[in-house]
């Protein structure tokens, strides 16, 4: 067998699992795998900041299914990767952060950068490892691969030290491929019983979580429910999962990403079979209002994801995939028809209690916002967004009709993460229309990636809703009955953010007219398809402007008069 560079070997690995952009920073201690990756056929985006890389890795992944790879050097490279490493463990990511490291004959010697990143990286991954041997290497990444991908998917981190990455190695890819991955299927039993279940409750729900889209599940639901007749909810994460203008759709309950009819169809359901969903707090909020009467199934790929908030009267470890599929065939030559009762109310809930979105107001409101995205793109469109008010407002006026089309980072919640983000969906479909919505603040977090996506002519939207305060947290405070130190709007405009778009040569405009917002988004998307770079609408809204939420799915305050 032929010997060649260790680092060959590496990149011949990443092509054969699927990876064909990486997004990195180089430094010296990560320089031969870069030497080895020139003309590879693997593309590259220098980031300038490792935080953004893992970001970019992130939203390639769920975009396409597969391992997103974010590379960097030694010491600080390795730290600042640790946020999107969370951020990927949170929602179930599978990314691979490959980082390099001082001679491993001088760790212990307080070396340059030297810095023990595995054990640092442990809480937020699915296993952290540095290769002491340059033999191991094909074989760690491969199963890195494997273990990103199986189960509940989610990161890795690789640690490269500079002496391992120089060395050679016996390898041969001619012979070589990825390791199998192992579908998780359920006990024919329990599908049974949840059968049994779903055909006794009167008023039953499905609920899609995230593992929903991660397993690609979405048409196999979309059987179910209607083989059922069984209405079906959505989490913040399984958003796209099941087509908004669908009779059965049942909307999104909660105490913030929610809608009033989705929680009053909630309350009055007596059963919920929840699919690759974690239960989290902000979708549950008062749990003895959540669980109530009412039986819960609870399937996860996960089993430890099973009773970790309450125990379910049910628990079935499968993914999501496999469970609808026996689901179905346990259905095979029954009579499933269902009385359309429980439909026809959650159809009269729809229409007795919805929000309004239709406000000419000045400054503008941000429902009026959703109201013009979603008559204006196409359900093609793929969308990113964040944390902060903008999130929750998304969550409750902004429609999704396709998996892996609304993509938001649910549990962790970084600031800054849209427009690395959204650099990675791009990079992913170059074809599609890719929109982040951001709010001022968050924006200018991971700002400097602007300058990838001019770089490489990655062009995509960012509509960002400015009302020039961190307005999650002042409304918040109002809790505290304080409004202290959120108020970021300071000389007439605060950050002319349209400038800021210019410095990084895209291009932007500047919204006060609830009238001009059609005009300026059409604008956008030319724009963006002409320069193939990141054009803003920025558009500016009420100042101290108050979301829906509350601590129950039964007491959730308005604060706009509905509609």
């Amino acid at each position: 067998m032929a010997r060649i560079p260790a680092m060959e070997a590496v990149v011949d690995v990443l092509k054969s699992e699927g990876v064909d952009v990486a997004f990195g920073c180089p430094g010296a201690a990560i320089l031969p795998l870069y030497h080895a990756m020139q003309d590879s056929g693997i593309d590259h985006l220098v980031v300038r900041h490792e935080e953004g890389a893992t970001h970019m890795a992130d939203g390639w992944a769920r975009t396409t299914g597969k391992v997103g790879v974010a590379i960097g050097t030694s010491g600080p490279a390795g730290t600042n990767m640790i946020t999107g490493l969370y951020t990927a463990h949170a929602d179930s990511i599978p990314i691979l952060c490959i980082t390099g490291q001082a001679d491993s004959r001088k760790l212990h010697t307080e070396a340059f950068q030297a810095v023990d990143i595995v054990e640092i990286a442990k809480p937020v991954t699915k296993w952290a490892v540095q290769v002491k041997e340059a033999a191991q290497l094909p074989w760690i990444f491969r199963e890195a691969f494997r273990i990103a991908r199986s189960g509940r998917p989610g990161p890795v981190l690789i640690d490269l030290p500079i002496d391992v990455q120089k060395q050679e190695i016996e390898w041969d890819s001619s012979i070589d491929s990825p390791l199998p991955v192992t579908s998780v299927i359920p006990s024919p039993a329990r599908v049974e019983r949840a059968l049994e279940m779903l055909r006794a409750a009167e008023r039953p729900l499905i609920l899609a979580g995230g593992g929903v889209v991660l397993g690609e599940a979405s048409d196999r639901l979309l059987a179910v429910a209607e083989r059922l007749g069984v209405p079906v909810q959505v989490t913040l994460m399984g958003k796209g999962s099941f087509p908004e203008d669908h009779e059965l759709f049942a909307g999104m309950a909660g105490i913030q990403t929610s809608q009033r009819w989705a929680n009053a169809a909630f309350l009055e359901a007596d059963l919920v079979l929840a699919l690759g969903a974690r239960f989290g707090d902000r979708h549950t909020g008062n749990l003895d209002v959540y669980r109530g009467d009412r039986k819960f199934i609870h399937v996860d790929i996960e089993p430890t994801q099973l009773g970790k908030v309450f125990g379910p009267d049910l628990g079935i470890v499968s993914d999501t995939g496999p469970f609808l599929d026996a689901l179905l065939t346990t259905m095979d030559g029954q009579d499933t028809a269902r009385d359309r009762g429980w439909v026809k109310r959650i159809g009269e809930l729809k229409t007795a209690l919805p929000r309004r979105e239709d406000f000419d107001d000045r400054p503008i409101k941000a429902p009026r916002v959703f109201k013009e995205i979603n008559e204006f793109y196409g359900e093609d469109t793929y969308f990113v967004t964040a944390i902060g008010l903008y999130q929750i407002w998304s969550g409750q006026f902004q429609r999704a009709h396709k998996p892996r089309h609304y993509q938001v980072c649910g549990q962790a919640g970084p600031l800054g993460w849209e427009i690395p983000a959204a650099i990675g969906v791009k990079k992913a479909r170059p074809e599609a229309q890719v929109v982040g919505v951001v709010g001022d603040y968050s924006f200018q977090f991971l700002v400097e990636e602007l300058a990838v996506a001019a770089q490489y002519d990655v062009g995509f939207v960012l509509i960002m809703l400015n009302n020039e305060y961190l307005g999650l947290i002042r409304q918040a405070s109002r809790g505290y009955d304080m409004n202290y130190q959120v108020d970021i709007h300071y000389d007439t405009n605060g950050s002319d953010n349209v400038k800021i778009m210019e410095a990084y040569g895209c291009s932007g405009t500047r919204v006060h007219e609830p009238g001009e917002i059609r005009a300026a988004l059409a604008w956008a998307d030319k724009e963006a398809e002409r320069t193939s770079r990141p054009v803003l609408v920025e558009i500016m809204i009420e100042r101290e402007a108050n979301a829906a939420m509350g601590a129950a799915l039964d007491s959730v305050v308005e604060f706009e008069a509905t509609a």
